[in-house]
């Protein structure tokens, strides 16, 4: 057996999928080439809840699985396939990865020629094309490690001195001898496993390739960065590049790293570094998030406010349509913020701070806004119930500020989308009519907002085909000329490398990539140039596992029990649980329940985790007229159909049973 490859997974069956079938064209070209090579391959599955385990059994057949009841990390699950791994190779791959035809016979056929090379990682680049440095890495040693937290690395990537983390002074296409190789794409020598012993499962998750990588070169060996073949590496799908839980995971891992390999006293300075790191790190992060999130919001309250404010001093000030009439101070400090906070809290609930933005949007969310202050007008007390011309004009006033907002973010921040028209992305399919044809029935069938060019076909294939737009030859005048946004490579006629190498060299550089692997239902590639990697599914989209509806249950959740506390003694005279009411109204403010959830939740472990509801989709049905079968059904619309309004209709339906 001259190969091993090792593949460890967790919840990214469509990753998963599509480095498979790369790896099996790459074993293929190298039992043309040489006939008899042999080969096999694990995937070690850490108990995922994603359908990993039917696809494997289902697509792959000859893979050999290994099914854990527990996410044992990744170390751990690596060391499980490599004890009873056979060949005299083994490969550690990353699922998030998408390897070259003739990347296994080239670095095989490398360490062959190499007796001395223990370990070897070959060129990587992301979803948008872009080099990865962490394909060759230096030592991290105190020193390093302080020009990489404290930012000189990345102020001067190609100096010898600050720029050793990611050896940015070597050429990225020059084979060169390394100190720390990826565990994305790590090829290692079983001899050579034998007498450094198998990965330190005191790692968890990141560390262990450097751990490994410096134990292979005090033992004698060397470790290469080879870039005669490149594979492309979504990183970072497991736990997200930029996340709060990568830097403590990665700094940590670094701290074991240290602790096991430096004096006491290097060891205690690295560790005083990386714990400034994590906090510096998590404190930027934290404060990002924030702005990111929250920017937008203010400047809606904040417009909303100003408008109100003028509608207040035009309304005060002429007596012939206000009655020339002041306010008093107390409508200035209490009523115009309440008004302005929500409306703007409509917005959000109505989507408007996720893309594209739309004038329909914009008139949903000031008229819920609009229904909410007219709600709480209702219960105020006399002296509070200002003037309704104020409510009517504010209406307009908010939507014009709205669109204002909108319109300056267009003009400082993103040109990219319309507000007057759909934000249509304007796709090119990569492939054979055949393919395109397929392709194009699958985005006609997904919530996809796309405008179709045509399709570009493989070299020696030319059309006459209205709709085929030229050849692969002809690329970047097609991109230039149809104004292509997003290229969908369909890798049953277009090869791993052609696609790696087409994804370096289109000279548009806002164009985003993505894989249609054949025979599948879904689409793998980079939604943003600024994102490691994405996908998304045309067989079904869940859309309660959207970040922003994520988002807009929780604070429904949070302004709806907030709303039944204030009016608990209206409310709570329709409950059949007057006491569970009130039980429930601080379970949901805390996080613990949420105002709807899953039938049976604890039963739904392949869809998207959600808090334990009150009210479920089941409300309008006795418990025990429903059949298993129907319950799945339920919980499966309500997932993938999810909106706030749906949890508001259910809330509705239930009323009496808000206190079960």
């Amino acid at each position: 057996m001259k190969l091993s490859i090792v593949i460890v997974n967790y919840n990214v069956k469509y990753f998963l999928e599509q480095c498979l079938l790369s790896v099996k064209k790459a074993i293929q070209q190298m039992e043309l080439s040489n006939p008899a090579f042999s080969s096999e391959i694990f995937v070690v599955d850490n108990n995922s809840v994603d359908s990993s385990a039917t696809m494997l059994k289902t697509k792959f057949p000859s893979v050999i699985s290994i099914f854990n009841k527990k996410n044992v990390g990744f170390s751990v699950a690596n060391n499980q396939a490599i004890k009873i791994a056979k060949g005299e190779y083994i490969l550690l791959l990353n699922p998030d990865t998408v390897v070259n035809e003739d990347s296994f016979q080239k670095i095989i056929d490398f360490m062959d020629k190499n007796p001395k090379a223990g370990a070897l990682g070959v060129k990587m680049i992301d979803g948008s094309g872009n080099f990865l440095p962490e394909s060759k890495r230096g030592f991290p040693s105190p020193r390093i490690a302080f020009h990489k937290i404290s930012g000189l690395s990345k102020l001067f990537p190609k100096s010898k001195k600050f720029g050793q983390y990611h050896l940015g002074y070597l050429d990225n296409n020059s084979i060169n001898e390394v100190d720390v190789l990826s565990g994305a794409f790590f090829l290692l020598r079983k001899e050579t496993l034998e007498k450094v012993g198998l990965l330190d499962e005191g790692f968890f998750m990141y560390g262990e390739d450097i751990d490994l990588s410096y134990r292979i070169q005090l033992a004698g060996y060397k470790n290469f960065y080879f870039p005669e073949t490149q594979i492309i590496h979504y990183k970072g799908e497991s736990t997200k590049n930029g996340s709060l839980n990568y830097v403590f995971l990665f700094y940590k891992a670094m701290i074991i790293f240290a602790k096991k390999h430096f004096s006491k006293k290097n060891a205690s300075l690295f560790s005083f570094f990386i714990n400034i790191a994590i906090y510096l790190r998590a404190g930027v992060s934290i404060v990002h998030r924030f702005f990111n999130r929250s920017i937008f919001f203010l400047s809606d309250f904040s417009l909303i406010f100003g408008g109100l404010l003028l509608v207040k001093i035009f309304w005060e000030s002429n007596s012939k349509v206000g009655h020339g009439i002041p306010y008093p101070r107390e409508f200035l400090i209490y009523i115009l913020p309440l008004y302005s906070l929500l409306w703007t809290l409509g917005l959000f609930f109505v989507k408007n701070y996720s893309r594209p933005f739309k004038i329909s949007k914009i008139l949903k969310g000031v008229l819920l806004g609009t229904i909410l202050i007219s709600s709480f007008y209702a219960f105020f007390e006399e002296s509070f119930r200002f003037s309704r011309a104020i409510i009517i004009l504010g209406t307009l006033s908010t939507f014009f500020a709205s669109v204002i907002t909108r319109i300056m973010y267009n003009l400082i921040v993103d040109k990219s989308f319309n507000l007057w028209f759909s934000n249509e992305t304007k796709i090119a399919v990569v492939g054979s009519k055949e393919e395109n044809k397929r392709v194009l029935q699958l985005l006609n069938r997904s919530p996809l907002n796309f405008k179709y060019a045509g399709y570009i076909s493989p070299p020696n294939q030319e059309s006459n085909d209205k709709s085929n737009l030229g050849t692969i030859n002809q690329l970047n005048e097609i991109i230039h000329v149809f104004n292509i946004r997003e290229l969908i490579f369909c890798s049953k006629d277009i090869t791993s490398s052609a696609i790696i190498e087409i994804m370096t060299k289109v000279e548009k550089k806002d164009v985003i990539f993505k894989i249609a692997p054949p025979e599948s239902l879904f689409v793998i590639g980079s939604n943003d140039k600024n994102n490691s990697g994405d996908y998304y599914t045309i067989d079904i989209e869940l859309s309660i596992s959207k970040t922003e509806n994520k988002t807009n249950k929780r604070m429904m959740d949070i302004f709806v029990s907030l709303f039944f506390l204030i009016f608990y003694p209206v409310f709570v005279w329709f409950q059949n649980s007057k006491i569970g009411f009130i039980k429930n109204i601080f379970s949901v403010l805390i996080g613990n329940k949420s105002w709807v959830g899953y039938i049976d939740n604890e039963e739904n472990n392949q869809l998207p985790k959600i808090r334990k509801g009150v009210l479920s989709s089941a409300v309008t049905f006795k418990r025990k007229e429903l059949e298993e079968k129907r319950i799945k059904q339920l919980n499966l619309i309500y997932a993938k159909d999810y909106s706030v309004f749906t949890d508001v209709k259910i809330m509705k339906d239930g009323i009496r049973m808000l206190g079960n």
